[in-house]
């Protein structure tokens, strides 16, 4: 008797089961489903379960789904909402201790100032600077970041490496001893790691200045080019050039960093890694392998330019090459 119930008992719960499974399958047709938010997710993170992440379940026929992910246009506007988009772009050109003005970082500050305020930065741009000129716009650059904000610099002149230190030199500066890099100079190491004590969760560096200059044959033990760069977590940094080597300018309008690095802004939606990383490659083709650039990255996360606010029809910066 006891069997009995007992096998009428476990012959009922399979029945309320299996109704119960299908009023969960009839109600699960057609719902979005999304990845589940982690509990004290960064806010980055709930950007990404929000905006770059979200699978929808289409059911086409029962027990099969499509997976659709949104695009870096998605991902783009996530980074922007995460904070402020700041950059601080110079180009010094004019020289007095050099025969004649250099032809290209005031068209490349111009230019690249262009195309990031299009994408949504608050851009300060200089030209033709003074160290107190420097030192002011960098004030005014730091002012503007707050914690998460997402900081460029780009820097186009001369630059010397003293001391396994790199220099962004003004166009003022007095140079003729090792001690007047020092002082004249903006050393570029510190000026990043002041970007992210003041909060900067990404760090984008571009630095097109390891060019042969006239201050290099009055250095004791002179080393040509840039010096590596050692840049906190968050930071990407490209060089016109790999460290130790010097570029030649050409007698195009733009460099030929800033001009692929134009190309790959607007014709591509890939991260700001990417992005560099293409840059590189192009440039080391387009010259074919006179002028390879650098890549270090300290990123933890990735980064996506915004498409210009007005979408317009620009066409990729034509390509130059070193004849």
């Amino acid at each position: 008797m006891r069997t009995a119930k007992s096998a009428g008992a476990f012959a009922l719960a399979i029945v309320c089961v299996s109704l119960v499974s299908a009023e969960v399958m009839r109600k699960a047709v057609g719902l979005q489903i999304a990845p589940p938010v982690q509990q004290n997710a960064s806010p980055a993170q709930s950007a990404d379960a929000t905006n770059g992440m979200r699978v929808r379940s289409l059911v086409d026929e029962p027990g099969k789904a499509i997976a659709a992910v949104q695009d870096g246009r998605a991902a783009a506007e996530a980074s922007k909402a995460e904070g402020p988009l700041v950059a601080l772009v110079i180009g010094n050109a004019a020289y007095p201790d050099d025969g004649a003005a250099l032809a290209q970082p005031l068209n490349d500050a111009r230019a690249l100032a262009g195309e990031l305020r299009a994408r949504g930065f608050d851009v300060e741009l200089g030209e033709d600077l003074s160290k107190q000129g420097m030192d002011q716009a960098i004030e005014r650059f730091e002012a503007k970041i707050t914690p998460r904000a997402t900081a460029l610099l780009f820097y186009s002149g001369y630059g010397v490496q003293a001391g396994r230190e790199s220099y962004l030199l003004p166009v003022n500066a007095q140079i003729w001893r090792a001690e007047d890099v020092r002082r004249d100079g903006v050393a570029l190491e510190p000026l990043v790691s002041e970007l992210n004590a003041r909060g900067a969760k990404r760090k984008l560096v571009i630095v097109d200045a390891a060019r042969r200059n006239p201050f290099e044959r009055r250095l004791r033990g002179f080393s040509s080019g840039l010096a590596p760069i050692a840049a906190p977590e968050g930071t990407l940094v490209l060089y016109g050039v790999a460290p130790g080597k010097v570029a030649a300018d050409t007698q195009a309008p733009n460099s030929l960093l800033v001009n692929e690095l134009l190309g790959q802004l607007r014709g591509s939606n890939g991260s700001a890694e990417d992005i560099f990383n293409r840059t590189r490659v192009t440039v080391a083709r387009a010259s074919n392998g006179e002028q390879v650039p650098a890549v270090f990255s300290a990123l933890v996360d990735d980064f996506y330019f915004a498409p210009p606010a007005s979408e317009p029809s620009k066409k990729p910066a034509k390509r130059q090459s070193m004849r």
